[in-house]
């Protein structure tokens, strides 16, 4: 109890409006077949080794509350596919139900080197936010992403996510 009252009194007044969001995240997908496009558009920091191919990740993203409880962010990254570089991109609005649970719709793109076909997916994010003090939190949830490509044959790519955000 003494925990869940410390919870609710240090995230009062970081998700309200004018505060800025900087987020670093990390995900893990039960993909045991990668494929090129499944870690496209990632803007997350992530490690993963399977049958031989090496994929490292390293990304954030940013926002700005626009209202209480709603950002509008963005967010940037890299990634190297066993030696091919993908610059990511990811645009989207975070909505924070009773300020601690924290729901997030995105869309998000690639352009990968030498390839025409640069993949885009719409994502759909939930969790809970638990406010660590006055500036971080820790946001553990749940991630879907589907390709808005035809020629990408990939279905939809469930995560699960931890995220860690400072709050300004």
């Amino acid at each position: 109890m003494v925990f869940a009252i410390g919870n609710v009194n240090a995230q009062d007044g970081q998700t309200s409006k004018g505060k800025w969001l900087i987020e670093a995240n990390t995900g893990f997908s039960g993909a045991g077949q990668l494929s090129l496009y499944q870690h496209t558009a990632n803007t997350s920091f992530g490690l993963n080794s399977i049958e031989g191919t090496t994929i490292w990740s390293v990304g954030t993203e940013g926002g700005y509350f626009v209202m209480d409880d709603l950002a509008l962010k963005a967010g940037l990254g890299y990634t190297d596919y066993d030696g091919t570089s993908i610059f990511s991109y990811k645009l989207g609005a975070k909505y924070y139900v009773i300020s601690q649970i924290p729901v997030q719709v995105d869309l998000s793109g690639a352009s990968i080197q030498d390839e025409d076909d640069n993949p885009l997916w719409l994502g759909l994010q939930g969790g809970y936010a638990f406010f660590l003090g006055e500036n971080v939190s820790i946001e553990p949830g749940l991630r879907y992403s589907v390709s808005l490509n035809e020629e990408v044959t990939d279905e939809g790519i469930f995560e699960a996510r931890i995220g860690f955000a400072l709050h300004f």
